[in-house]
């Protein structure tokens, strides 16, 4: 489960500084916030398979 969240935080992450560097801000914006959404989730997955 930590991979698939990691792997979808840095698609998020790759389309929000293509879109940052594209022009169109609302959907970076709107990319790098679900980027940090997910990379929180990925690393409360990884914390808890290390228990």
């Amino acid at each position: 489960m930590a991979l698939l969240f990691t792997a979808i935080t840095v698609a998020f992450a790759g389309i929000a500084l293509w879109s940052a560097t594209a022009g169109p801000w609302p959907i970076a914006v709107g990319a790098a916030a679900l980027a940090v959404w997910m990379g929180s989730l990925a690393w409360t997955a990884m914390r808890k398979t290390r228990l």
